[in-house]
This record gives structure tokens, C-alpha cells and sequence, in this order.
């Protein structure tokens, strides 16, 4: 369920506890670091800071840079963060689009933890996009177009394991983050990459027989073709709004 369906469900002292509850949401992009302030029902209590995704990212470099991400934000009491790759009990298992010979192993909620003395809740940034996009109602699937490609899969609300549909073979013997990923849009230009988006589409659509896709990320505002009305591209700011699902039990 998405946090505003948690919260309309709940007693009133919970309800007053999510609205007073102050969540860092950081979603952690392959160009982009971006971190604002939520209340326990998703909404947004600041401004959305950003900075650029550290090149190369190597640990110390990502959690220095988080650091001072959030240094404007200093009043949280708790942090979720949404990251780019698989992730399981906190720790990176892969990176594809900031390093996996790097960053895999990574205990990255327990890093920021110490650093940020608060605890901290990490999913896959997809997921935590689908968190803040999703009606709860049906099997939901979310897609995001931005360094690559990524995805995330419910079931009337709940989210299912985590899948790299992105590293499965999509066409001519490359999957998806090579088809459909920033560096191939840059590549065969805005028509052709929109072809191959439809055709990716359609693909999923066989795969899962979704009852409604959400599309968000950076390039999602790139698509130029008509969607249909099990279709809807979302905005940016759920990847930050769903850091409020990951605290739905506090």
C-alpha cells in the first residue's frame, strides 16, 4: 500500500504520529543525489536538494557526498534511501550504473547510520518510486527511464521481490539498460529510442499482464508517443515520496 493508503486506515493517534513522523528520503540516481524532508503520509516538509552522483562512486566518495547533501536538512528521525541496484537487508548486492566491483557488499544503511545517527531503511530506487506512485489495487508495475533501467512489480499494494528486469535480454542480444538506458538515447536519438520504449512496453505487458504501469525517471518526460489508459508517466518526487512506505510500521 502506498503511505496515504496506510494512514487512512489507521487510528487517529497513528494518523497524528505518521503527520508529525520526519523521514530524510534520499533516492540516489546515476547522476543525481536528491534528499527532502517527508512526514509520515509522504508529503513533502522541504524543498528536494540536489547534487551530482560522485564519479567514479566510490564508497567513501557516496557517503561523503550524501553527507553533505543533507547537511540542509538536519531535523529527521529517521531515513530511507532509494538506490540503484539490488539491495537486500541494507547492503548493496550490485550497481550496475555506479559500480558493482566497488560498491558491492556495501553495508550502505549501516554506513549511514553512523554517519547520520538515525536509522536507516535502503530499498531499490525503482521500488521506492513505485511506493509513492502506486493505487494498491491490482498487479502494478513501475518502470523508470533515466542513466538505466529500471523496474518494480505489486501486488494490491504489497511489493513483490525485487527483479533486474533491466540485465534480461531485450532485443539483438542487449537487455534493456543498454536499449533503453540514457547512453543509447543519447545514441539512435529521440525517435528511435521512443520506438524501442513502446516496444519495451509491450514486452512487460506480455510478461506480467499488469493492470496499470507507471512510468517515471528522468527521461520518462522524453516519451513522445500516446500512451495507453493502462499507461501513466509519474512525476520525479515519488522517488522521494516512497521513503514514507519504508516507515509505515513506526
Amino acid at each position: 500500500m502506498t503511505a496515504q493508503q496506510t494512514s487512512s486506515q489507521s487510528t487517529p493517534e497513528h494518523a497524528q504520529a505518521a503527520a508529525e513522523l520526519r523521514i530524510l528520503a534520499i533516492d540516489i540516481g546515476g547522476s543525481g543525489l536528491k534528499a527532502a524532508i517527508l512526514n509520515g503520509e509522504g508529503e513533502l516538509l522541504s524543498e528536494r536538494h540536489r547534487i551530482e552522483t560522485p564519479n567514479p562512486c566510490t564508497r567513501e566518495d557516496l557517503i561523503g557526498a550524501l553527507t553533505r547533501l543533507v547537511e540542509p536538512l538536519q531535523v529527521f528521525d529517521c531515513v530511507s534511501v532509494g538506490f540503484p541496484g539490488v539491495v537486500r537487508n541494507g547492503k548493496i548486492i550490485t550497481a550496475p550504473n555506479l559500480g558493482t566491483e566497488e560498491l558491492g557488499g556495501f553495508d550502505l544503511a549501516d554506513a549511514l547510520r553512523e554517519r547520520l545517527s538515525a536509522p536507516v531503511r535502503v530499498i531499490n530506487d525503482a521500488d521506492m518510486q513505485g511506493c509513492g506512485a502506486i493505487e494498491g489495487k491490482g498487479l502494478e508495475m513501475v518502470i523508470t527511464l533515466g542513466t538505466g533501467f529500471g523496474s518494480a512489480l505489486f501486488m494490491d499494494g504489497k511489493l513483490a521481490p525485487h527483479l533486474e528486469i533491466a540485465h534480461l535480454p531485450f532485443r539483438k542480444g542487449k537487455d534493456y539498460d543498454e536499449q533503453v538506458g540514457n547512453k543509447a538515447r543519447k545514441k539512435i536519438g529521440k525517435k528511435r529510442w521512443n520506438r524501442r520504449v513502446q516496444q519495451a512496453i509491450e514486452t512487460l505487458r506480455a510478461l506480467t499482464h499488469f493492470d496499470m504501469l507507471y512510468i517515471g525517471g528522468g527521461n520518462a518526460s522524453r516519451i513522445d508517443f500516446e500512451l495507453g489508459p493502462d499507461v501513466k508517466l509519474i512525476s520525479n518526487e515519488a522517488g522521494l515520496k516512497g521513503g514514507a512506505w519504508l516507515w509505515r510500521d513506526r
